[in-house]
């Protein structure tokens, strides 16, 4: 009698924690939320200005921030948890990153999400209800090499150009106003007004200039070097400088080396904007 009763006991005591456990996972799984489907990607690099390519298709050019598109498809075919079945997945759901600039050698980066399973939350993917985290990185950075061809080769401005200036005589006729500097500017939060102004410090032969604006954030535009008075060689002694305001935080400047510019060929930055107390 005391044997079929400790057999009984055992039983209900079992199908209690059976029926416990099935409602949390029921639970669970008809609460499950669906799963972001894009993670927001800070992607850099050493020196800025390269271009970005994602799995072979333009997004921009550094150091910018990208809404990067999460690979779920993959997990249809996940035949378990296991650490070999999620490290075949996550190689499957990688991201290719490319990096291009000029005189430096290319860079790729293969970013991979990182899974683990997850006993107190699930997640919907795409309709498939999981108990798995899928986790993205935060940022990809690149170290950009110089090419070895062109190490020791500066093809920016013509030889005997170096010392043309700048004037009003002869409008267009100086390399410098020929070379095309690209001007990209982002931030965070974007739709910040961008301004700029010229800061000498050879007034006689470069002067000052008041704040124009540019545009809002993100801008991007392709310009020459038209200040009065500037040549390839007083270029180091004149800077650029660039403004950042929006309501509600607090303005940002920077400043850029004019020789610098024109050597590579670029004026970018990335600008994260900090609120007001």
């Amino acid at each position: 009698m005391k044997k079929n009763l400790f057999y009984l006991t055992t039983a209900i005591i079992l199908c209690l924690a059976l029926t416990s456990c099935t409602t949390s996972i029921y639970a669970l799984r008809k609460n499950a939320q669906p799963a972001p489907t894009h993670k927001l990607v800070s992607i850099s690099s050493n020196p800025s200005g390269a271009t970005v390519y994602m799995d072979d298709k333009y997004i921009g050019v550094t150091p910018l921030q990208f809404e990067v598109p999460l690979k779920y498809q993959h997990l249809a075919y996940i035949p378990s948890f296991s650490a070999a079945s999620l490290k075949k997945i996550a190689e499957k759901s990688a991201t290719k990153f490319t990096f291009v600039k000029t005189g430096y050698e290319t860079v790729e980066k293969v970013v991979k999400p990182t899974l683990a399973g997850s006993l107190n939350k699930m997640w919907n993917y795409n309709g498939q209800v999981l108990g798995l985290d899928y986790i993205f990185p935060e940022g990809v950075f690149a170290e950009m090499t110089v090419a070895p061809n062109m190490a020791s080769i500066d093809t920016t401005i013509p030889m005997g150009e170096s010392n043309v200036i700048v004037n009003r005589d002869a409008p267009g006729a100086s390399a410098l106003e020929k070379t095309i500097i690209r001007w990209y500017f982002d931030s965070e939060p974007r739709g910040a007004r961008v301004f700029w102004r010229v800061v000498s410090s050879i007034p006689a032969q470069v002067k000052n200039t008041n704040e124009s604006y540019l545009g809002t954030t993100p801008f991007e535009e392709t310009r020459s070097f038209n200040i009065l008075g500037l040549t390839y060689e007083n270029s180091r002694d004149v800077q650029i400088e660039v403004k950042v305001t929006r309501p509600g935080y607090m303005e940002q400047t920077k400043r850029f080396n004019v020789r610098q510019a024109i050597d590579q060929m670029e004026i970018s930055s990335f600008y994260d904007l900090v609120p007001r107390d």
